[in-house]
């Protein structure tokens, strides 16, 4: 950045701050003139993990008078809620209160008057009902005088292994030459970004791994397993078995622990009548241990491990990585909400390339 003085930012639907993680990592220097977001959790990541106060924290947008911080923000940035234009909801579009929200957006450019808005949704929102929501939603724009551009961008394009299409609008109060950010190779997987030892609590029991590898959820990609680009994460995503999930390979063990092919077929006959009936591997209690173990496991019959390849959802750490977070975003919710966030929240990695092209054409006119 060529400015030294600080970028005024302020947020609406701020959700977790991922245009301020963006600020931070590119290292510009910048203030949070105040933040907006009704989720309570929320609040508490965002209070967790930026340099923020109450009274600089509104909960309900409908009660932000924008007119008291005219001249006092160089950017807006907010992403309504998307939930009324996603093409996996019931896109009642405008006439859902959600969907009204967008409108609180240009009601506070207009007041506050920023330097640079950025504003962001689903990519649904540019095609709902024939296109003509978009199109009277920029007509609220047009209206506001600003020079703005928008265009589709996906995260995959732009370094995060996640196919995440969104809409970004950025406008100006005056003119500027501003380009979007050209893609970039994306030289990682979701692989990289994968933790190394998990708890064993996001390994799936049989009822997932069902559900998970089902022809069907796979087919409709509901799912999907060791995929290099993750699909888009949404807020629910690992609690109702949907999105990405990781096949992990057995841990290593000694050959000296495998049967022998004579044993294995013992085992997994039913020649061990005499003991106990099938199963006789991956018993979830164990049979008792004897003395003589080693001899007992010479005659095939004892404790028995598959060592087979296990399936786990994704972490919430790593979930955070897809969204562009870097592993110094403190973590301070339950899984529970720590995954709505990042399936809410905006990639901030895509905030970043937005900002360094805003960089050329704004932010030196700010000294």
């Amino acid at each position: 950045m060529k400015t030294t003085k600080p970028i005024r930012v302020a947020t609406i639907f701020s959700g977790i701050g991922s245009v301020e993680h963006a600020f931070g990592r590119l290292n510009i220097p910048h203030e949070i003139t105040f933040a907006c977001d009704n989720d309570r959790f929320a609040k508490e990541s965002y209070f967790a993990n930026y340099d923020m106060s109450e009274d600089r924290w509104i909960e309900d947008i409908r009660d932000l008078d924008g007119k008291k911080f005219k001249g006092k923000v160089d950017i807006l940035v907010g992403g309504s809620p998307c939930q009324s234009f996603s093409m996996v909801g019931k896109r009642k579009g405008l006439d859902d209160t959600r969907g009204q929200l967008v409108f609180e957006f240009t009601r506070l450019v207009s007041e506050i008057r920023p330097n640079v808005f950025i504003f962001e949704n689903v990519k649904g929102l540019t095609n709902h009902d024939g296109g003509k929501t978009w199109k009277e939603i920029e007509n609220r724009f047009k209206e506001l005088g600003y020079h703005y551009e928008y265009q589709i961008l996906n995260a995959k394009n732009y370094g995060i292994p996640q196919n995440r299409e969104r809409v970004f609008m950025v406008g100006f109060k005056d003119k500027v030459k501003f380009e979007f950010p050209k893609p970039v190779e994306l030289d990682i997987r979701m692989q990289d970004l994968l933790e190394d030892n998990p708890d064993s609590k996001y390994f799936l029991k049989e009822k997932g791994v069902s559900f998970v590898t089902s022809e069907k959820n796979l087919k409709k990609r509901y799912t999907q397993i060791n995929g290099e680009i993750a699909l888009c994460q949404k807020a629910n995503q690992q609690f109702n078995w949907h999105g990405d999930f990781v096949k992990i390979p057995p841990r290593p063990i000694d050959e000296k622990y495998y049967l022998s092919d004579k044993i294995k077929k013992y085992v997994l006959a039913s020649g061990t009548k005499n003991f106990y009936s099938k199963p006789v591997t991956d018993l979830e209690v164990a049979r008792p241990l004897l003395s003589t173990m080693a001899k007992m496991h010479r005659a095939g019959v004892d404790n028995y491990i598959s060592n087979g390849e296990k399936i786990r959802k994704l972490t919430p750490r790593e979930c955070m990585r897809l969204m562009g977070f870097s592993d110094d975003y403190k973590i301070v919710v339950s899984d529970t909400q720590a995954y709505k966030q990042a399936g809410n929240s905006i990639v901030s990695t895509i905030f970043i390339h937005l900002l360094r092209e805003i960089d050329r054409s704004v932010w030196q006119t700010l000294e």
